[in-house]
């Protein structure tokens, strides 16, 4: 999947599956910010009450370790390797390989790029 180096800056992502260990679903947004190497997202919404996410990117991937705080009252911190996939329209999706820290449990998702009206 080439990807011209792609920067997450400004991006708003949703996931579009997940593995049954995980707790995003379509209601989870997730905003990126990029400086450099450095990544970082907020990401809230379904069962997440508020998360956030910090690590490095190389253009064609992620790297980032997460931690969040779901709606009933239970932190969870994990790690997460993404691929970026540019699609046709020019928008990303990332597919990650992500495993819990904090319990038992890793699994994949996929989360893609929301177009400007869908934002919210």
């Amino acid at each position: 999947m080439a990807t011209d180096g792609i920067d997450m800056d400004g991006r708003v992502l949703r996931a579009t599956s997940n593995d049954a260990d995980g707790t995003v679903s379509d209601a989870t947004t997730f905003r990126f910010e990029q400086d450099g190497d450095l990544i970082q997202a907020r990401y809230e919404g379904g069962e997440i009450r508020q998360g956030f996410l910090v690590g490095l990117s190389d253009g064609e991937g992620l790297d980032f370790r997460y931690t969040h705080l779901t709606v009933e009252g239970e932190t969870a911190t994990g790690h997460s390797i993404d691929e970026i996939e540019r699609l046709p329209d020019g928008r990303v999706r990332l597919h990650e390989e992500w495993s819990w820290d904090s319990k038992e449990g890793a699994g994949t998702s996929v989360l893609e790029e929301v177009d400007e009206e869908t934002r919210a």
